[in-house]
Order: structure tokens, then sequence, then C-alpha cells
């Protein structure tokens, strides 16, 4: 007999769907939590790049060499400012940062700047050398910029303090590591500066043998030759610089300037003009890789400004000294150097103008008319008045002397020239004695003015007629 189990009619109770219920729920739970993060920027989604990649201090350095290179030397110090910031304490990235900003000041005109940024580069130098004491680059590179703050610095004391600081750095570099060729070139640049030009082309020799593939060797080989009064040879000495590093255009600017010294000084004038020829040909080409590189450096055509100024072409060298201001229209130093080439061409009105600009500050349409006037290309601009210096001086005399020989009795300049004159009789550069003659000159001129407008002015007594009769 089949005896069949008995089947239940209810399904029994499964005792763990309470705890899979539980589970379901912490997960909606969860999953609403991660939405809302989301949503409020607490979480952040998988797989979002990172909003400033990283990047290490080789990384930098290597860009910066490249920019240097290029003659980007701007592009080439925010590349080496990055690389110090990533890695602050790397004495090398320091040194090679103050080398460039060192080397930047080529670039610049306004003394300000130039002065502003070799302190720059001084402290960097600074730096290298206090996370490194033993770093034979680092002592040389702050050899380097010492020397060039030095060539800024007015004759005397403070001087001669940096350049035997200078020299010090360098004697350091050399004990550290006395293969060190950079330190030799550096040494032989400052023993130029302090007028021992005999040692100084030892040094640079033994430089120059133990690794002539160096541009700054060849550059302080150039400076030398320069001191020396080998023109010729210190031109050839650039264009082995030129040949390793073709796109830095301080070197086609020293060149070009010593094409120019050797044409100054020819007595033949056919050599004479190919001479000066030969000097625009490099400053052209250095204007050529800035337009190529998109830097607006107005050094290239103040260089053919002087040029074209020496060889009696004085419109041409106005031309370019415009072309200066359309880079740097509140630059006050163009609108001295416009002032000159005013006065060389007996523009001696407009001359005027372009001084004031330079020596006591302009507005916006001022600063037009001081330029000749505003072109398509020009931006007016606030002119700051530029500092009396050893390279400006010659602003105020000229300014001074035209001002005076303009005053006449109803145009009448002579408060102005005579406060102008004031200027540089209480500077250090009055012991110029064609300065000092100047400045004689002017206040007999505006002394003599007065003295006639004095006797003008001054009614004459009327004579008495006496009726006695005579005998």
């Amino acid at each position: 007999m089949n005896i069949y189990q008995r089947k239940n009619i209810f399904r029994k109770r499964d005792d763990t769907a309470i705890y899979r219920l539980f589970f379901l729920l912490v997960l909606i739970l969860a999953g609403v939590w991660l939405i809302r993060s989301v949503y409020q920027g607490d979480v952040k989604p998988l797989f979002l790049p990172t909003p400033t990649p990283t990047r290490f201090a080789t990384s930098y350095t290597l860009e910066g060499d490249a920019h240097f290179t290029a003659g980007q030397l701007n592009a080439a110090i925010t590349a080496y400012n990055e690389a110090v910031r990533v890695d602050p304490n790397n004495a090398e990235v320091w040194a090679q940062l103050s080398r460039v900003q060192t080397y930047s000041t080529a670039l610049l005109v306004r003394r300000e700047e130039i002065l502003t940024r070799l302190d720059e580069s001084i402290a960097s130098a600074e730096k290298a050398v206090e996370l490194n004491p033993d770093s034979s680059y680092a002592h040389a590179v702050y050899s380097f910029a010492l020397n060039w703050k030095a060539s800024y610095t007015p004759a005397g004391r403070e001087q001669q303090s940096i350049l035997t600081q200078s020299q010090q750095e360098a004697v350091r570099a050399l004990q550290l590591d006395n293969t060190n060729t950079l330190a030799l070139a550096f040494y032989a640049e400052v023993l130029v500066d302090q007028q021992q030009w005999n040692q100084a082309q030892q040094i640079i020799n033994q430089a120059l043998a133990q690794d002539s593939s160096l541009m700054d060797v060849h550059r302080v080989h150039a400076y030398v030759l320069e001191s020396l009064g080998e023109y010729a040879l210190a031109i050839e000495a650039y264009d082995r610089a030129i040949a390793i590093s073709p796109n830095l255009t301080f070197l086609y600017l020293r060149a070009g300037a010593g094409y120019r010294r050797l044409a100054f000084d020819s007595p033949n004038e056919q050599v004479q003009r190919e001479l000066f020829e030969k000097s625009l040909e490099y400053f052209a080409q250095a204007a050529r890789i800035n337009e190529q590189l998109g830097v607006q450096d107005p050094g290239p055509y103040l260089s053919i400004a002087r040029t074209y100024s020496q060889m009696g072409e004085f419109f041409i060298a106005i031309r370019n000294v415009q072309k200066t201001i359309e880079f740097q229209p509140e630059n006050p130093v163009f609108y001295g150097e416009l002032g000159m080439l005013y006065h060389k061409n007996r523009n001696y009105e407009t001359g005027i103008l372009a001084f004031k600009c330079a020596i006591r500050g302009c507005t916006p349409e001022e600063s037009c008319d001081g330029r000749g006037g505003c072109g398509r290309n020009d931006t007016p601009s606030v002119v700051e008045p530029v500092s009396l210096s050893q390279s400006t001086v010659y602003y105020f005399d000229v300014y001074a002397s035209e001002l005076a020989a303009l005053s006449t009795p109803k145009v009448n300049y002579c408060d102005e020239a005579l406060d102008i004159a004031r200027i540089v009789e209480t500077s250090e550069y009055i012991s110029d004695p064609n300065i000092a003659a100047d400045m004689v000159v002017v206040r007999n001129i505006c002394n003599s003015l007065a003295e006639s407008l004095n006797a003008t002015a001054t009614p004459q007594p009327t004579p008495t007629v006496d009726s006695t009769p005579t005998p």
C-alpha cells in the first residue's frame, strides 16, 4: 500500500527574507547619500583629470633650457620659477634661474627695470649658495650676478665693494672645483671690470682651452678683447658665441656695436660705410629673430637708430626710435633718445616736446606730440620722468640748452631752462667740463634776456626843457 506524504497547504516562512530586505534598504540609503554628496561636491566622480597635473622640477628646468636656447628669456624665467616652486630646496635650479635672470637684463632698457631684475638674480643666487654652500656652480653664478649689478652702480666705494664680493665668489667657486669652466669665464669678466686686463686674458684663455663649447666663454672672451681694443677679434668671438646660441639677440647687438665702433675709427669713408652696413645687418638679424619669436624687444631698433645717427642719416634714425616707442610708449628713455635725434636734425621745437616727456613726464596727449604724432600703431600713454644718471644727463644738458636758445621776449623758456640747469649743477655730473660749460651758456643767455626785458620794462625819465635863453 502506497502512502503519500501529506503536503503543506501554505508555504513555509523564510526567515532570511527580512535580512535581505534590510540589506537592500541600506544600499538604497547609501546610494542616495552618494548621489547627494556628488551633487554637493563632497565626493568627486572617479577618473576625473586632476586640476593641476603634477610635474617634476626637472620637467620645468628642461622647459627653461629650451626657452633660453630659443632666445625667449622671459619664458625661461617663468619655467625656472615653476621649478623652484616645485622643488624649493634644489640649489642647482636656483642657480640656473639666477643665470637666466642676469642675462635677461641685456634685453631691458630702463635702468629701474634692470636693477630690479638684477636684485632678483642676486637673491636667487644667494638662495642657491644658502642651500648648498659647497656648490661651485652656485658660487660662480653668484659672482656673475654681482658683477653685472656692479656695472649699473655708480663708480665709488659701493661699486668696488660689489666687485670685490664678485671676485671672492668666483675664487670660491674655483676653490671648490678648479675645472669649473663657467667660473673661470665669470672670473675673467670680473677682472676686466677691475681693470686687470692681462690677468683676465690669461684666465679666459685657460677657460677656452678647457672647454670651448660654452656660449658664456666666448661671450666673455669677446668682452676681454673689447677691453683691449681688439674689436675685430671681439666680433669673431661673438660670432662663435652666436654659432652656439643663435637665438640670443644680445649677442648680435654686441657684435653689431663692434662693427659700429670699427666704422667710427676708420679714416676711409668707403670702408666706414661698409662697416656701418655690416653693423646694421647684425641689428636687423636681431630684429628678425625677435619678430619670429613674437618678442617685442626695442633693443635692435634703438641700435639701428644709433648707427644711422652716426652715419648722419637722422630721419631714418628718428623712424627707428619711433618704432621703439610703439613697443614701450611709456618709456622716457626713448623720448630722450628721440629728442637727441631731433636736436641733431635741427628740429629743436619738436625736440623740446620729446625732452619734456623724458625729463618732466607728460600726459597721453603730450606723448603723441613728443613722438612727432601718433600713428595707427601708436598708443598714447602717460610717461613718467626719467631719473638723472650717467646715461641720461645729456638729455638734461641739451634740453636746457635748447630752451635757453629758443627763448625770446615773446616766448620765454628761461624759467624752465634755469630750473633744469639747477638740477644738473647740484648733481655729481657737473664735474664734466662740457656739461659745466653748457650750463654757463644757459645762464648767460637767460641773464642777458632778463636784462633786456628789464631795460624795456623800466620807464625812462622824460628830459626837461629849460626855457631860459642861452647867452
